[in-house]
């Protein structure tokens, strides 16, 4: 009889702890969900990308559990798993900033040209909405959306100068900042619009010329970064390949773990000083 009710009991709180822990789970994801779909739905509209944020939240869901479960069957190691599942569970964010990065690049290669030809139409005696509204029409994206966007902006209401300061804050970028601050200091003063835009058009040329030169000039200290980086993880594996019993060290002692932890800091404030030394801003 107390064995029976032991096992009751037993049971019983087994039971209460899987409950506990799917309403646990169920309000963590549901959590995540929210936050997934909010972030993400600003992410896209940023971007110009009209998807559905909750088909997206349906993908990284889906990829999340298959390349954790292909990871735990290929190694193993819930801890493998655990690795794959977060970095998967990061990529979204990661691939949104990659984007919009790639988006600023972009709209500032293009803003040389897109300010000639305002100068150009605004020669011609056009007023600068008006240069605006023609200039975008011969534009490629991302540029061109943005100008549309302040087009739109103004036909609801907005005035130029704050259409043109919502541009500048969706397009974090100096060479932006200082477009909108010379059409706005332009239009302001009714000067020669034509020449500011020219003169603005030329430092913005001249600018992207000297990064592309630091850039070139950097690559080969980008490069050394990456090899100090992966030098260290190529020589682990090929130690492990020659003497698996004396690296198995490692893997399976305190003091190993240790080690690991230490070269794995070292590493990190390595290829950040690298990169540090390199970014070079003008």
């Amino acid at each position: 009889m107390n064995l029976g009710v032991v096992l009751v009991v037993v049971a019983i709180t087994i039971a209460l702890l899987v409950w506990a822990l799917v309403d646990i789970g169920t309000r963590l994801l549901q959590a995540w969900r929210e936050r997934f779909t909010r972030e993400t739905g600003f992410h896209l509209r940023e971007l110009f990308l009209f998807i559905d944020p909750a088909r997206l939240y349906v993908l990284n869901l889906a990829l999340t559990l298959l390349g954790a479960g292909a990871a735990w069957l290929l190694t193993g190691s819930v801890l493998v798993a655990l690795a794959v599942a977060v970095v998967l569970v990061l990529s979204p964010s990661l691939v949104f900033r990659w984007l919009r990065a790639r988006r600023i690049e972009q709209v500032e290669q293009q803003l040389p040209d897109a300010l000639q030809m305002l100068a150009g139409t605004a020669r011609a005696g056009l007023s600068l909405p008006a240069a605006i509204r023609q200039v975008s029409t011969e534009l490629a994206p991302p540029l061109q959306q943005e100008l549309l966007l302040v087009q739109h902006e103004q036909r609801l209401g907005v005035s130029l100068d704050d259409a043109l300061e919502n541009l500048a804050r969706r397009i974090p970028a100096q060479p932006v900042k200082l477009m909108v601050s010379a059409m706005r200091i332009a239009n302001e003063t009714g000067g020669g619009l034509a020449e500011t835009l020219e003169r603005t058009a030329s430092t913005l040329r001249s600018q992207h010329a000297m990064e592309l030169k630091i850039r070139a000039l950097t690559a080969q200290g980008k490069l050394q970064a990456w090899v100090v980086g992966l030098l260290p993880v190529f020589l682990l594996w090929v130690l492990a390949r020659m003497e698996p019993e004396a690296m198995a060290q490692l893997w399976t002692t305190q003091l190993g773990w240790g080690v690991l932890a230490v070269v794995i800091v070292m590493e990190f404030i390595g290829v950040l000083l690298i990169r540090r030394i390199v970014a070079i801003d003008i």
